[in-house]
């Protein structure tokens, strides 16, 4: 088939994006940035011990339904290459989807986020989760934000529908889409509920949207000037891409790379035991790897 354009090629448009990207409108300023990551999932005090007790009556159907995996990453410390996410974000073009750098366009893919989350990225989708009203009910204001929402929520016994509801509540609101409020809400209860009582969606499919359309939404900022501000979404799963692509260039070694072993937040270690242990996978291993903090001199 033709390229549509007469006289036109490929490399053609990429050309002409890359004339349009921020990089180009030289904005650059880091007071553009600030609290642009006031959402990003930081370590809550009970979320590990929580995590402990649902898994051991819910694994199996985690991995039947391709949640294991991500869930496990919510209880590694994430660290947050804040410099290397800043730059990147200049070379984002909206019309490519993808970052334009000097050799050529790069953009995470539904293959990225299998190998790195292990989410499901297959099944069909003719669901509506994220616009129903959920049958349970869960009170988020006025509770003392995430750890004391765990208090509320976190039982002893068996683990039952409502209580593993609200684990998936907030590890979807916290830990996958990261709400711009940064504190509990019921955004995402009705998907919980539905992954709690055995339902499957591509729910890698909405994590790959919401990080285009973070890109987009601070790309439109950026072009015009403006404050970036918080706006939630899935800045972790951009860092993890970025330093997959780039650890490398970044000079670090996956392999040697140490992920948090299942045990509990108070445990106390014997001499010879070690906390951590080597990676099981892709996720594991790049979603512990040293971040930058907002070091300006490394954005720069």
């Amino acid at each position: 088939m033709p390229w549509p354009v007469r006289g036109s090629r490929p490399t053609d448009l990429i050309n002409a994006e890359t004339n349009r990207i921020p990089f180009r409108a030289e904005n650059f300023s880091l007071d553009l940035w600030k609290d642009t990551f006031r959402s990003w999932p930081s370590p809550t005090v009970g979320w590990t011990d929580w995590f402990l007790r649902v898994s051991n009556s819910n694994e199996v159907q985690w991995g039947e339904r391709m949640l294991d995996q991500c869930i496990r990453l919510s209880i590694a410390v994430m660290h947050r290459n804040e410099s290397l996410l800043i730059a990147a974000s200049y070379f984002w073009s909206d019309t490519l989807n993808a970052f334009v750098f000097g050799h050529g366009p790069a953009s995470p893919t539904l293959a990225d986020v299998a190998m790195l989350t292990g989410l499901d990225v297959s099944s069909a989708d003719s669901t509506h989760f994220f616009d129903t009203r959920p049958k349970a009910k869960v009170e988020t204001r006025a509770i003392g934000g995430w750890s004391g929402y765990i208090q509320k929520y976190s039982r002893t016994g068996l683990v039952n529908i409502k209580e593993q509801t609200c684990f998936l509540n907030m590890w979807l609101d916290k830990f996958v889409f990261c709400g711009r409020s940064a504190r509990p809400t019921s955004v995402y209860l009705a998907a919980a509920e539905n992954l709690a009582n055995g339902g499957r969606f591509p729910l890698g499919r909405y994590l790959l949207g919401a990080a285009y359309h973070l890109l987009h939404k601070v790309i439109r900022k950026l072009l015009l000037g403006q404050s970036i501000g918080n706006l939630g979404g899935p800045w972790w799963f951009i860092n993890m891409w970025l330093n997959l692509h780039l650890h490398k260039r970044l000079e670090f070694d996956l392999f040697a790379q140490r992920f948090p072993r299942d045990i509990a937040e108070n445990h106390v270690l014997d001499e010879e035991e070690s906390a951590t242990r080597p990676p099981l996978n892709f996720g594991e291993a790049v979603i512990v790897l040293a971040g930058s903090g907002g070091n300006a001199d490394q954005v720069s």
